[in-house]
């Protein structure tokens, strides 16, 4: 008999049963000194364990999913597709596709696989990460995934994955049965990003071939490159609230540290020093410095993220308690007071 669908059952049960002894007990006077003077079996002994039954509903097994992809520049669109992913079961393990499979399916990865490990490993939403997956879901890795990592679900986002055949990546996964769809986060890719880069090259090279067009030596205003990209993202408060530690803060005696920058084009080394800075204390505070300040302090053709993109990419990381959007270049006494 399957125990988690009739465990209620037997619950009903010894639940009566045990009732109606106390009932009997009741109406013949009996008090518990009498059944203390009498040998009468303990209820563990004379009944199954109820324990047991409870333990087998409380110990129903975790869903395991499985989300792969290249990671490649990564920005809030991988950190938004893995929080949706986690979502669809109790945990989640990554596959990090190997270079040798991005090449063959879309060309050489700006980054190599050990900075794409470190980024997928520092997202809050990660429990485990198989590194060199293959870009295709074949037989034997579906397999492997079923028996050796005890995946239940294997997802990936709505917008299509084909091979260079125009065959379906996916298309075995979902013939078993065992796929998942989530829904693709609109307004960043990692061309988009790429493109965000090239513009910020050319923009270089056009205030560099007008230096000292001004008496300052300085480009004038309308010689200046425009500053910003173009960005699609719209922020909005409940994506904010998705990617937050919810209404959890430091505890009353907790050591908070914290760390400003302007986390543009999140990255590893990102990763490496807030995990450090968090090392630090019990609850790591970010400040991300606005679009005017890393203008001010890099050129008017930074950012290349704008400042929600780059909080949501911070927030998302695993060391991060919360983070200060906007915050200023100077950290003052004013602000450690309001940060307090």
């Amino acid at each position: 008999m399957d125990l988690d669908h009739s465990s209620w059952m037997w619950d009903g049960v010894y639940t009566h049963l045990f009732g109606g002894i106390m009932l009997t007990a009741a109406l013949l006077g009996l008090s518990t000194s009498y059944f203390g003077a009498i040998h009468v079996p303990s209820l563990p002994f004379f009944l199954p364990d109820l324990g047991m039954f409870h333990q087998k509903k409380s110990g129903k097994k975790r869903i395991r999913v499985y989300m792969d992809g290249c990671f490649d520049l990564m920005h809030y669109g991988h950190a938004n597709a893995l929080r949706q992913a986690k979502a669809l079961g109790d945990e989640l393990v990554v596959g990090v596709v190997s270079d040798e499979e991005i090449i063959a399916n879309k060309g050489p990865p700006v980054l190599s696989m050990e900075e794409r490990l470190a980024l997928v490993s520092g997202l809050k939403w990660v429990d485990e990460v198989i590194a060199n997956a293959p870009y295709a879901i074949t037989e034997e890795f579906m397999h492997r995934l079923f028996n050796e990592h005890k995946i239940d679900y294997i997802i990936h986002g709505d917008d299509p994955c084909l091979l260079p055949d125009g065959t379906d990546a996916y298309a075995l996964a979902k013939k078993a049965g065992r796929y998942k769809q989530i829904k693709r986060t609109e307004g960043v890719s990692s061309t988009d990003i790429v493109g965000r880069i090239l513009e910020s090259s050319k923009d270089m090279k056009v205030l560099e071939g007008q230096e000292g067009s001004s008496p300052h030596g300085e480009p004038d205003e309308k010689s200046h490159a425009k500053g910003g990209h173009i960005s699609h993202f719209l922020p909005t408060s409940r994506r904010i609230v998705q990617f937050s530690n919810g209404s959890k803060g430091p505890g009353p005696n907790a050591r908070v540290v914290y760390i400003d920058g302007a986390f543009d084009l999140f990255h590893a080394g990102h990763v490496e020093i807030l995990k450090n800075a968090r090392q630090l204390g019990d609850f790591l505070l970010v400040g991300i410095h606005s679009d005017q300040i890393v203008s001010e302090q890099r050129g008017t053709h930074y950012p290349l993220m704008h400042l929600h993109e780059r909080s949501l990419s911070v927030l998302a990381c695993r060391y991060v308690d919360e983070v200060v959007i906007g915050a200023p270049w100077e950290v003052t006494r004013d602000m450690v007071c309001l940060l307090a």
